[in-house]
């Protein structure tokens, strides 16, 4: 399988390539050259994982090494159909993510793409230094995938005090010196344009051999597929995917995995106070707004970067024409999309709600006294939603992170305070190593300099 650039005039490359690269050297997302079709099913999740996997990594890694990657990774799992669906209600249903070590569902890609990282670094007698921002749980998800790999050093950047308590502490004991949780003063755009920016310098990204994890890694999309597929398998008629999103990669991966063949009738975004996605989906609105600080962090997103890539296939994969759009967006804030290809790629797929803190507070008490079931405030976003917008057949909402990690949310809307599984039982005790910058590229990227051993 080979890949091509969102904006067109970087070089094309394999998967390991892509995987250990990140973002693209013209400042865009790798994209398969062409979507191969869904694969069949395994019988249980990790088979599926390696036969929908193996169709976009080729012959990069042979099929008995990635089965093991992948049965290792889901391993790690705290329950057996790692993530299971149940029904909250008639034709209402959650798929559980959370339930790998972060309890976030960016551990169903990442515990994943770590072991690949390990494994084509191993092969290559090479070392990275992964940069990330992270809105919280993709920060703690990655650090935990790379902690014990020999060939990586990783800087996460999150924003000081936006995000919760058992977010920050999952970064931040993480006692290993390959490990760098990096509080920045700003908002996660902030974070994340800083990434971008130094993904950006061709110095910096040579001397450290930068590499990143986020969802701008195509192989983080590419995990996500599988719980789409595997949740689809459930039902007799195409149902519908409700996704609490802000980055946009998650309900991307719906979408990936519906164009491909998944069984999957529409997908729902649900967006909190920061509703860009909302806006877009409803009234042909990408115009961004300041971040907005909610029970939900992890949505709390004005710059959605892997829209860039469902972009890329409504301009007809011209790459000139994205970075032209995106540039615009960059400089003036709106995202202008032509209605026809709005119709044909957005209102024929997607719908949208937004909710916000109040509503999220009393779906979380709703749940609970009709279900006896504690989620937590994204997930919630995504229940309210799929209320409000019913449609035929079955909804699935994904369950992004457990209870435990938004506890105070939880506590207020319930009463109940969440524990946390007994393995972080101490999690709140533990040492904290935190390094303080400013939203300030030298700043940052002197940082990364100083801790990447790349060149030592």
């Amino acid at each position: 399988m080979r890949y091509v650039s969102t904006r067109g005039t970087a070089p094309e490359l394999g998967f390991s390539d892509v995987l250990l690269s990140g973002l693209a050297s013209d400042g865009g997302l790798y994209v398969p050259i062409e979507w191969p079709t869904l694969p069949a099913a395994g019988d249980d999740y990790s088979s599926t994982a390696t036969s929908i996997m193996a169709t976009y990594i080729g012959d990069d890694i042979s099929a008995e090494v990635l089965e093991a990657i992948v049965r290792d990774a889901y391993a790690t799992f705290r329950h057996p159909e790692v993530a299971p669906l149940v029904q909250i209600e008639d034709d209402l249903w959650i798929q559980e993510l959370f339930h790998g070590p972060t309890l976030a569902f960016k551990d169903l890609a990442l515990q994943v793409v770590g072991r690949l990282f390990d494994h084509v670094l191993a092969e290559r007698s090479d070392r990275v230094t992964i940069v990330g921002a992270t809105s919280g749980d993709t920060g703690s998800a990655a650090i935990d995938a790379v902690k014990s790999c020999d060939n990586v050093d990783i800087v996460i950047l999150y924003p000081r005090g936006r995000t919760s308590d058992v977010q920050r502490r999952q970064m931040t004991t993480v006692d290993s010196p390959n490990v760098h949780a990096v509080a920045v003063d700003g908002t996660f755009d902030d974070c994340q344009d800083l990434v971008k920016a130094m993904f950006a310098d061709e110095q910096l990204r040579r001397d450290c051999n930068l590499s990143a994890v986020n969802s701008i890694n195509w192989a983080r999309v590419m995990a996500q597929i599988v719980y789409y597929v595997t949740a689809s398998q459930a039902f007799p008629e195409p149902a519908t995917f409700c996704v609490p999103t802000g980055n946009f990669g998650n309900v991307l991966a719906g979408w990936i995995a519906k164009s491909t063949g998944a069984s999957i009738d529409h997908l729902l975004i649900a967006s909190n106070a920061n509703d860009i996605l909302a806006r877009f989906v409803n009234d042909r609105d990408m115009s961004a707004t300041e971040v907005v600080p909610t029970l939900s962090p992890s949505m709390d997103i004005q710059v959605s970067s892997n829209f860039e890539r469902l972009l890329f296939e409504m301009n007809n994969r011209n790459g000139a024409r994205t970075a032209e759009q995106l540039q615009h967006f960059r400089s003036s804030g709106t995202l202008e999309v032509e209605e026809a290809n709005f119709r044909t790629w957005i209102s024929s797929t997607f719908s949208a709600e937004r909710v916000d803190d109040d509503e999220t507070l009393a779906e979380i008490g709703r749940v609970y006294r009709d279900s006896g079931m504690l989620i937590d405030p994204h997930t919630a976003t995504g229940t309210a939603a799929a209320r409000r917008s019913r449609s035929n057949g079955a909804t699935v909402c994904l369950s992004t992170a457990h209870p435990a990690k938004f506890p105070d949310a939880v506590e207020k809307a319930t009463g109940i305070r969440p524990e946390l599984p007994p393995e972080l039982g101490d999690l709140m005790e533990r040492t904290e190593r935190i390094s303080d910058l400013p939203a300030d590229l030298a700043a940052v990227s002197d940082f990364v300099r100083g801790v990447s051993r790349v060149s030592r």
